[in-house]
């Protein structure tokens, strides 16, 4: 294209110097909530003692309000929203930015909150596999009306890695597990509060069990999308 539009990062291959922006990124963190991932680059700009405050990084997406990203050395943070349709948006456009910048050998972690299944509160999870609501670890796409199945294993090193790291700092409990995506906060996770509910408790539990049976250790909305495009790209990404 002559032309290239991250529309929703408010960035253009014509009116950004991509690779001088972001030709160093090594390490891309996304995250749901725009206040956690100005947050987390505030504490990456601390730990690796870089020039300047913390409090006075800017928002590269400022032109937007959809997306929010901070580049901090090496490491970019952006936001994604909440649920598989807005994750994917900003994929495809940072896949594409990672492209137009010539980033080589970078790894993508997803870093966020989901509901644990049979686990102790706090304990991270590293996803091996992103599985949909039937546990299985595919993700399914419609495309011009026809249905792309993709799958959602994700990269077994880079996890084994973080979960040798979690053992050395013994700060908190780690396992690696399934990680089941739902397409609802509510209905789709079975609970029981939301504004429609068909379901009882022990038919919740029943499921919960099943789930547990099959891997599954947390639940979320993004993993399958998350897992399915880095893997068709061939980039190395991780699950927490």
């Amino acid at each position: 294209m002559e032309e290239d539009i991250l529309y929703h990062f408010s960035l253009s291959t014509k009116t950004h110097n991509l690779p001088e922006m972001f030709g160093d990124t090594k390490f891309v963190c996304v995250g749901g909530s725009a206040n956690r991932m100005r947050a987390f680059a505030q504490f990456m700009h601390h730990e690796m003692k870089l020039t300047g405050t913390p409090e006075d990084i800017r928002d590269i997406c400022e032109g937007t309000d959809r997306y929010c990203m901070y580049k901090v050395g090496p490491v970019l943070s952006i936001s994604h929203g909440m649920g598989v349709p807005s994750i994917s948006i900003m994929l495809h456009e940072l896949i594409k930015l990672l492209h137009h910048a010539q980033c080589r050998d970078v790894v993508l972690f997803r870093l966020g909150t989901s509901g644990g299944v049979g686990l102790a509160p706090g304990t991270v999870v590293i996803t091996d596999k992103a599985v949909d609501y039937s546990f299985r670890p595919k993700f399914e796409q419609v495309v011009l009306g026809k249905v792309i199945t993709r799958s959602t294993e994700l990269d077994e090193g880079v996890a084994k890695e973080l979960l040798q790291c979690s053992n050395e700092l013994q700060n908190f409990p780690t396992v690696i597990g399934n990680t089941m995506c739902t397409h609802d906060f509510y209905e789709g996770q079975g609970r029981l509060d939301g504004a429609l509910c068909s379901f009882s408790h022990e038919e919740k539990l029943e499921y919960l069990r099943k789930a547990y049976e099959a891997g599954v250790r947390n639940i979320e909305m993004e993993s399958t999308v998350f897992a399915s495009m880095c893997r068709v790209c061939g980039l190395k990404g991780v699950y927490l």
